[in-house]
């Protein structure tokens, strides 16, 4: 099965071979899982000192399939160990290779602010959120319209919790990492601010 997303504007092709992706198993949590490793790493990438083009890192399982790269097993035997994820890294792929983390991230309204988001904050990355919150609830009427003020208060957080529970987020109250980019994301597509007017 090849879904093919170019035709709508999109640049990328998902597909359920496992040459190029995750196999689509009906019924497994994998996605979730993935989804959840993502949103809490999204910003980041691997780098080298003096290199400039992205750094091709090579996966395999290490069993069936072997590659001069990361390998599936020997790194879980390495994190059982103790080892860090940067300490994995650089057993793979030398010592010179570093985990960045982008300040901003381009296609999404505005980027994480560099902290939670809780009750007692104050600011535009509240007042943002809340817009952003307001604009989905147009979408999903179960999260309750709040007052864009800026301030994060009792009720800013009990809808925050709401869109938590809909996307299947850890229904904390909190904009974390993960959350400030799933309000993103929705809020993009409830917009449609990507589209091509």
């Amino acid at each position: 099965m090849v879904s093919r997303y170019r035709n709508q504007g999109y640049d990328f092709t998902i597909t359920s071979s496992t040459a190029y992706d995750q196999k689509w198993i009906h019924g497994r949590n994998i996605f979730e899982n993935i989804d959840v490793l993502v949103d809490n790493i999204f910003a980041n990438y691997l780098s080298r000192p003096g290199v400039r083009q992205p750094i091709f890192t090579s996966y395999c399982d290490g069993k069936r399939v072997t590659c001069s790269g990361l390998k599936q097993w020997g790194s879980k035997y390495l994190a059982d160990e103790g080892y860090t994820a940067i300490e994995i890294i650089r057993y793979y792929y030398g010592n010179d290779m570093y985990i960045n983390t982008a300040d901003e991230i381009a296609g999404v309204p505005s980027s994480w602010p560099g902290y939670n988001l809780s009750i007692g904050s104050s600011g535009q990355k509240v007042r943002q959120m809340q817009e952003q919150l307001n604009r989905i609830a147009r979408n999903y009427p179960a999260i309750p319209t709040i007052s864009a003020d800026g301030i994060y208060g009792q009720r800013t957080a009990d809808a925050v919790r709401i869109f938590q529970g809909i996307f299947d987020l850890p229904q904390t109250g909190v904009v974390d990492y993960a959350t400030w980019y799933e309000i993103s994301d929705i809020f993009v597509g409830v917009s449609q601010i990507s589209e091509p007017q």
